[in-house]
Formats: structure tokens, sequence, C-alpha cells
């Protein structure tokens, strides 16, 4: 059995969404002051690797405290997206067709390398076609870019999708999405199936949290996705 850990660490100024909450954790103890160490953390809730509730863009949908721990687990598949451009748009047409074995996509587009630079935030997108693939589909989403819609920024172009249109389309089905994944180089390609294990921080409430993704790969693991 292999673990993959598919997660950025949280740390002070790490990027963020243009608009969110700053990053900052401050030491307010330390051992060599108070014999223990404790640090203040101050984020948005979509801070790092992070995964989306549907009341991240639905008035009326659920928050991921409302969620069984259970629906947290997934069997998930990767698709290679490398190659692609700044703000350079994932079509349908370069999804997997669905075949009914996997309920979340991992999106491996290579941006995490560019984590921590301006170009982070200039990444690859999901088309409104290519979103309403994977929803026909049934597959939750993951990224290792910042978010699946066109992040704004002075470098956007007219001919871009507007609004968070991928971001409706998913989390409308009852799906999630999760961004700034990392490390998605190292998981199982082609049609392999792996687990994917995604628990949120449980924030009361939660549009987003912060979670600890893990991939396991494993040929024991049993036939509904469990380990």
């Amino acid at each position: 059995m292999t673990y993959y850990d598919l997660s950025h660490s949280i740390r002070s100024d790490m990027p963020v969404f243009p608009g969110d909450p700053p990053v900052d954790i401050t030491p307010t103890a330390t051992v060599a002051d108070d014999g223990y160490h404790v640090a203040a953390l101050h984020c948005g809730s979509h801070t790092g690797t992070h995964i989306d509730a549907p009341s991240h863009v639905f008035r009326d949908g659920s928050a991921l405290d409302s969620i069984a721990v259970d629906e947290f687990v997934f069997d998930a598949r990767l698709v290679d997206c490398t190659g692609k451009s700044p703000r350079e748009s994932i079509e349908a047409a370069d999804l997997p067709a669905p075949d009914g074995t996997a309920d979340f996509l991992l999106c491996h587009t290579g941006w995490d390398e560019y984590w921590g630079t301006d170009r982070y935030f200039d990444h690859p997108y999901l088309t409104p076609g290519a979103a309403e693939h994977c929803r026909e589909a049934g597959w939750s989403v993951g990224l290792d870019t910042l978010n699946p819609d066109p992040t704004p920024t002075e470098n956007a172009t007219g001919s871009e999708p507007t609004g968070f249109q991928a971001h409706h389309t998913l989390l409308g089905d009852g799906s999630f999405v999760i961004e700034n994944l990392t490390g998605l180089e190292s998981l199982p390609a082609g049609d392999s199936i792996f687990t994917l294990v995604a628990f949120p921080l449980p924030i009361a409430e939660a549009d987003g949290a912060p979670i600890r993704a893990v991939a396991i790969d494993s040929d024991d693991q049993l036939d509904d996705g469990s380990f």
C-alpha cells in the first residue's frame, strides 16, 4: 500500500485567491518563554489545498459539516492535462470517457510547479463544456491549480469564461471541487483507480475547508474503494 500526500503546507504569506484573507501564522507562546508552543492561525476557509462545499456558490447549498464523513473518500483516477500554456483551456476532449469506475477525476496540469509565483494565477482552467462532461460522468474534480475557472489577473482575455461557471456546474450537482493539489505526477496514470481521502477540517457551516489530501494505491483495496 502506497500513500501519496497531495497537499501544500499551510504557511504565512502563501498564495490565496485574489481578495481572500492572507495567511498568517504567528507564535503566541514559545517553549523558551512559556514551556510550550502555540501559534495563532489566521486564514480563509479556502486556504491552500482545500475542498469546496456546494454552499461556496449556492445560497442554499450544503455546508461541509452537514455531509457524512464517508462522502470524502473517493475512487479516483488521474488525467494528464500537462503541456497547457498559461490561461489555456482544458476541453472536454482532453478528458477521459466515463466508464463507471471512478467518482473523482484529478486533473494533472503540472501548474503546482509555479506555486508561490505570479504565474500560478494564470493557470489552465476547465471550459463550461469540460465541467459539464465531468458532471455527466458523475465526477467530482480536483486540480493542481488555484481554480477550475479562470482566475482574474491582468492577463485575462475577453474569450475566457466569466464568473464561476465550472464551480456552479460541479457543485450544483452535489459534487466537490478540490483546489491547490500538488504532486499529482506521482500518481498512477491511465485507467488506474486509487483511493483519494480528502477529509475537511470540521468547521461549522463551512463553505470550504483545508484538507490533507492523500491518495492510496493498493492492489488490496476492496471493490467498494474502502481501505
